[in-house]
């Protein structure tokens, strides 16, 4: 009987993205050590697997490829079912009948972005590499087109996603290479002004997305010099949009590098920049950084009014004007941006009730700021003088600290325990303590 051609696996080869088959084989290797599997995968595996040579993997390789991708089946990767695979074994052979694809593209981007969004360390490194998608500098067209403007966009988001899911000590580093891409993008210039404007305003966003990842990670320099590259792009660009965005996290930067001052400039400048756009939300959050900066300054009224405002443009509701990077900011993040100006005023409960309810709101699928609103909640009941509280709330971070890396987080819940050792004689403070001491 004649053999049947095979049929590639398209959706396996694009969750390779940029990364080259022996790159990839080496995180299936890791995935594999990791849960105590044995796996020789190589360049040539991964070749035949993208080939359509290998339709289904043998068990060894189900293992890894969904402990890499949780939540999918091997179907959503691209194989055909064990039971329909014949010949000498599931791994090789011709088929039989063709094997059935997505009926669009569309279907199959839709796979490879929620495996781009699964858990485990394996998965993060691959899509934090994948970030590189925007090619090498050095084989970059002549002028960019829409598909290089497009690739920027989808850049942006991606981090953010990321981002959202497993916090930003894993992706600054490879984050930084789109970045790049992005700005000799814009200095090779476009084939027409709406793709230019399109790439200032993409690079722009993926100035600030790298600029937020550095922070959150603790290099704060860099953010600044990262913050102050999308401000420049939105002035070149008259972009308020852009210019409201950078300025908003400018003032963040400021809040948590102690220069309450600049805080409250950087703020009030996002305002006046955001005030012809027709977004009340992005007034709320620039009326919550406004506030953040008064309370480190210790003026207490002025943080009220500016309390006041936000709650006042928040309760406006969201409109079609509202940017796409504020998917973040709800009423869970509202209360926690409150409730760390409560804490700068010296007002532990009633901060500890506001970020209370940010953990208790925010929507577990942003595992990141879950992690983020649970250790605020912690370091105020510990400083409200409610120890075992904040022990369990200390204890369900470091629960959350298996999938989130944020140098911010750890950094809070270092301060939380510091604060808990007087009260070590407490059961569950002792618990937490020693839990912490082992992480």
């Amino acid at each position: 009987m004649a053999a049947f051609p095979h049929s590639p696996n398209s959706t396996f080869r694009r969750l390779r993205g940029q990364l080259s088959p022996a790159e990839f084989a080496a995180l299936v290797r890791r995935a594999a050590k990791e849960i105590g599997e044995t796996v020789s995968c190589d360049a040539r595996y991964v070749g035949r697997v993208e080939s359509g040579e290998i339709r289904c993997p043998n068990y060894a390789y189900e293992r890894v490829f969904l402990h890499m991708y949780p939540g999918h089946t091997l179907a959503d990767l691209g194989f055909s079912p064990r039971e329909a695979v014949r010949g000498r074994s599931a791994q090789r052979g011709p088929h039989p009948v063709p094997v059935p694809r997505s009926p669009s593209s569309a279907k199959e981007s839709d796979v490879l972005r929620r495996a781009f969004m699964a858990g485990g360390s394996a998965t993060v490194a691959a899509a934090t590499l994948s970030l590189t998608l925007l090619g090498d500098t050095r084989r970059l067209p002549a002028r960019a087109g829409e598909s290089e403007a497009a690739a920027v966009e989808d850049a942006v988001r991606r981090i953010r996603l990321l981002d959202d899911r497993h916090g930003a000590d894993a992706l600054y580093r490879r984050a930084s290479e789109p970045l790049r891409t992005a700005y000799a993008l814009l200095d090779a210039g476009a084939t027409r002004q709406s793709t230019e404007d399109r790439l200032h305003s993409g690079a722009g966003e993926l100035a600030v997305s790298v600029g937020w990842l550095a922070h959150d990670s603790g290099r704060f320099d860099d953010a600044r010099s990262h913050y102050a590259e999308a401000l420049a792009t939105a002035r070149v660009a008259r972009d308020a949009g852009l210019e409201a965005h950078a300025f908003s996290n400018m003032s963040f930067l400021a809040r948590d590098t102690g220069r309450a001052r600049e805080a409250v400039r950087a703020a009030q400048a996002g305002r006046r920049a955001a005030s012809s756009l027709g977004s009340p939300r992005l007034l709320s959050l620039l009326a919550l950084r406004e506030a953040g900066g008064w309370a480190g300054l210790d003026d207490r009224k002025a943080c009220e009014e500016s309390l006041a405002r936000a709650h006042r443009e928040f309760s406006r509701g969201p409109a079609e004007a509202d940017p796409e990077w504020m998917s973040f900011f709800g009423e869970a993040e509202l209360e926690s941006l409150e409730a760390r100006c409560w804490s700068a005023l010296g007002e532990h409960a009633r901060a500890a009730r506001h970020a209370r309810r940010a953990a208790d709101l925010q929507d577990p699928h942003f595992a990141r700021n879950v992690a983020l609103y649970t250790a605020e909640l912690a370091g105020d009941l510990a400083r409200a003088d409610a120890p075992d509280e904040a022990a369990w709330a200390g204890g369900r971070v470091l629960d959350l600290l298996a999938e989130v890396q944020s140098t911010r987080v750890r950094s809070m819940l270092a301060e939380t325990a510091a604060t808990l050792v007087p009260h070590q004689r407490s059961p569950r403070v002792n618990t937490f303590l020693t839990r912490h001491a082992a992480t």
